[in-house]
This record gives structure tokens, sequence and C-alpha cells, in this order.
């Protein structure tokens, strides 16, 4: 074999594409990559190629590219070229190739021509893109109050990822009989709006058949499909076929077994690479799976907070009426008490303190029930908060003497900020008493008060037996009560960090507990001192 028949047949042997250009600017070879991608004979490609380069070959953008301005042709006045270019022969599928253009050079310091080699890249920019997709799926839910508000952003970031002119959307309605239009969106200019405006139909046509058996549904071209059987379906993919729709893909929404809706994407041309669609589909199917699963969760939690709220609220209106009333009566009693035995006695002082106690409970609910709806109002004023502490730590201070703990606090001049002295002295009151109740006799309890810029904080420190690190952040929970408490015995219902935290997030501060070391807790209250 002479050496130009090896060279030939070396060229013609490539998986890349090359085009070779003389001086003057002359196609002189087109190796088989080339001539099959644009669709030319071998025997005239080198005539035809300039010709069919126009209309065929666009930049990464979109836009045309001419003859002139092709890779090859600025090699061969000088530039060094390196770029992507879409290839669209018309009725086949759209490829993308990545070009390196480059100068030959002569012996003389000119140039002989110039070379291009084209490596085709339709695979990984698809997928650079689907990447992107997902990115911009995630922000748009993450962006989004709904769904509803959501799902432009999301089917406008497929479409514009796959290329495809349109994208629908459809959930599940209240009692899964139907289902309810989610969002679209068709590519400007496209007039999609009008052909896709039916609903789906339950086991009928793409969308209703995954709607039924929760299976991905791919149709390539549907001007040849049999899969079409009837003749609504067959009239749709007409209408479909009239406004250049030919390939449908269908994922269901899922939230593990159960679907909650449809994702639906139509495509100009027929589309080959069903996996790969696919899998992007389903990711994205996925994503909004999610976010769905957690927006039902996150109304289901609203709602059974809600409920427990109205039905803790009902039962303490209906027994602080009853409750008072039994006060009231053993109040008498035990003042007539000395016409009664000490077992009679010992009864009425039970039956009274237990009564009082409950009272208290049901207040304490009632006031955290207020606070939350917002039906009890603080009553805002200049606050000397080292001053309410003050009046706390005296108040505090005969049942920590008689549990054998001290009370000091670091501050007595003046901390002013605006707040309810009120509700604020409740939060110290039930600070205090969590700190005496849980030490140990002969223990201390510190409290300290720190300005820190437009805030200032108020710290309870004890050295009792402290909160497990993992329960925190639930003791601020109505009614719960630390492992450690319980195991204990440690009398308490578990209601006074929950008023606490109302309390405090009312007037725009936070509450948190941290541990003390060798042992005991610290409780941090941040106020501004100008509330919000």
């Amino acid at each position: 074999m002479d050496r130009d028949a090896f060279l030939d047949a070396l060229l013609e042997s490539l998986t890349v594409g090359v085009i070779a250009c003389d001086a003057d600017g002359e196609v002189v070879l087109v190796n088989r990559p080339v001539r099959e991608l644009m669709s030319l004979s071998e025997q005239t490609a080198a005539r035809d190629y300039p010709q069919r380069a126009d209309g065929v070959l666009f930049d990464a953008g979109g836009n045309p590219i001419t003859w002139d301005e092709a890779p090859v042709q600025r090699a061969v006045r000088g530039e060094v070229v390196d770029t992507d270019m879409i290839v669209r022969v018309p009725g086949r599928r759209e490829r993308v190739v990545a070009v390196t253009a480059r100068p030959i050079p002569g012996a003389g310091g000119g140039h002989l021509g110039a070379v291009a080699i084209a490596r085709e890249v339709t695979a990984l920019r698809r997928a650079e893109r689907f990447r992107a997709c997902h990115r911009a799926v995630e922000q748009a839910l993450q962006s989004a109050g709904s769904i509803v508000e959501a799902a432009p952003g999301v089917l406008a970031a497929l479409g514009e990822a796959l290329g495809w002119p349109a994208a629908e959307l459809w959930l599940n309605g209240e009692d899964d009989s139907e289902l309810a239009f989610g969002g679209r969106w068709c590519a400007p200019g496209s007039g999609l709006e009008a052909v896709l405006g039916f609903a789906p139909i339950r086991g009928s046509g793409i969308t209703g058949r995954v709607w039924v058996t929760g299976k991905p549904l791919w149709v390539p071209d549907i001007a040849h499909t049999v899969t079409l059987s009837s003749s609504l379906e067959r009239s749709r993919a007409a209408a479909c076929l009239r406004h250049g729709i030919r390939s449908v893909l269908s994922v269901p929404v899922r939230d593990g077994s159960t679907v909650l809706g449809v994702l639906t994407c139509y495509a100009s041309m027929p589309e080959p690479h069903e996996d790969l669609l696919a899998v992007l589909l389903d990711g994205v199917a996925a994503q909004i799976g999610v976010y769905l699963a957690l927006r039902r969760a996150e109304a289901l939690a609203s709602q059974l907070t809600r409920a427990k709220d109205d039905f803790i609220a009902l039962v303490s209106h209906e027994m602080r009426t009853p409750l008072t009333t039994i006060v009231a009566s053993s109040s008498m009693l035990a003042e007539a008490a000395a016409g009664l035995d000490e077992e009679s006695r010992a009864m009425v002082d039970a039956v009274q303190r237990n009564a009082t106690a409950l009272r208290g409970v049901v207040d304490t609910l009632l006031d955290l029930a207020g606070l939350d709806s917002g039906h009890i109002d603080l009553t805002i004023g200049p606050v000397d908060l080292a001053a309410v502490v003050a009046t706390a730590i005296a108040a505090a201070t005969p049942a920590a003497a008689a549990n054998g703990v001290r009370l000091d606090a670091d501050r007595t001049a003046p901390l002013l900020l605006d707040g309810d002295a009120r509700r604020l002295r409740q939060v110290v009151d039930d600070l205090l008493a969590n700190a005496v109740n849980y030490s140990p006799r002969g223990g201390d309890v510190h409290v300290g008060l720190r300005e820190h810029g437009a805030s200032v904080e108020l710290t309870v420190t004890d050295n009792g037996i402290g909160t497990p690190a993992e329960e925190r952040e639930r003791v601020f929970d109505r009614f719960y009560r630390a492992s450690n408490v319980r195991h204990k015995g440690i009398a308490g219902k578990g209601l006074g960090l929950s008023l606490a935290r109302a309390i405090v997030g009312l007037h725009g501060g936070t509450i948190s507990l941290t541990g003390h070391l060798p042992h005991g807790t610290t409780v941090h209250v941040r106020l501004p001192t100008r509330r919000p």
C-alpha cells in the first residue's frame, strides 16, 4: 500500500471528524465521521460541504454559523479556534460537537491551509445541562411557598435543559379521583398552550396511564406508535403532531409507593436516548416528590399542633370553672376545719392542695394558648431587668434555703430594655424554680446579666443533675420532662420552659440550654433592648 492510500485509510478509520482546506479555503478532505454527521456522500462531500454548512451549523447559543465563519475557514485566516457547534440536519436529531481548528504551517512560515477536528459531545453536554437542570429545579423548589408557585421555574428548567418545547405537572386531587393542574411551561412562540389544554383522563392517554400504573411511559414517536389505542388518544396525538410534537416522556411523581402526580414532557423530534432522559425525569420527579411529601408533612404537623392547642384550650376552659368552685369550697371547709376530725381535715387539705395545683396547670395552659394565638398581648414599657431579677431572687430565697441552695446575682446596676415586666418576672421565676428544684443540697444557683450591643443576656446556672444534650431542645415542648428527671422521680409538669420560650419569643428573643461543667445546666435568655 502506498503512503497516500495508507493516510486515506487512516483518516477514514478515525472516530473523530476531520475536515481540511487548502490555503485558498477550498475543502480538500472530509473524512467518514464528518460525512455521516452532515449527511454527505463520499463522492461529493468536499464540493457540497460549504453549501450544506449554511443552515446546518450553529454556535453554542443556537445562532447560525455561515461557511465563512466556520472554524476551519477561520483557521485558514490564521485563527486558532476551540469551540462547541450544534449540527442540525433536517430530519435527524440535534448533535453537539467540540471543534478544534488550526492553521497548517508551511516551510516558509506561511500557511498551507487549515484542519479542523470535531468530536461529538452531545451526551456530555446534555449531562452537564442535566446537572444544571437539577440545580435549577432545587433552587425553584427551595424559593417557592408551594408546588404551584414552584412549577413554572421547575418546568422551564426542565424544558430548557432538554431542549424540548413543553412540560406539564399534574397533581393528585383531594380524593385521588382526578389529577389537578399543577403547572405548564411552553417555549415562547411555540403556541402549544392551546394544544395542551386538555385534562388527563384516568387510564387513558400517556399522562392518564402513568397516573394509574405508576410506571414511566416513553413514546419515542407518536406518529408511528401502536400504543395509542383509543380514538381520543389518536385525536390528541394528531393535534400534537400538527404543532410539531413528536415524542412524549411521562414519569410518576412519588412519595414511596404513593403516586402524588405525573410529570410529562413533549419533544419536537424523535428522541433515541430513552434511558438517559428517563434518568433525568426520574430525578426531577423525585425532587418534586420529596418537596410535596415535606409540604404535606408540614401541613399535617401544623394541623396536629392546632388541633392539640384547640383541645388543650377547650379542656382548660372547661376545667377552670369547676376547679375554681372546688378551690373556693375547699377553702371554706378549711376555715371551718376546727369542727372536723384530723382525718377529715387532712382530706380537705389534700383537696385544696391538689385543686390549687391543677388550677395552676390550667392557668399555665391557657396562658400558653393565649400567647401562642396572639389573644393575650404583652404590656410593653421600660423594664429594669436587674430589678426584676432581684425581686425574683428575693421571692425564691425561702424555698431555696429550705432546699439548702444558695442564690446570687452578679449585677445590681440597672439594665433597661423594652418589655413586659410581669411576663419577664414569670420567666425568671420559672428558671429559678427549676434551678433550685434540680440542685443538690449545698448547691449554688447563679444569675448573670450582660449587655451585648443592642441586646442583653440573662443566664441562670446551677450545678444540679443537668439535662442530656440530645434532650435540651425538647424540654421546651409542653409536658416534656428530661429522662434523668423522670427517672429520679422529681415532681414537675413540664410547662415552665414552654411558657418561658413563648414569652421570650414574643419579646423577640431566644432561650436555650447548655451544659455546665462539671455538672449542671445553664439557661441562656437573650433579649433585644428594643422590642421589634
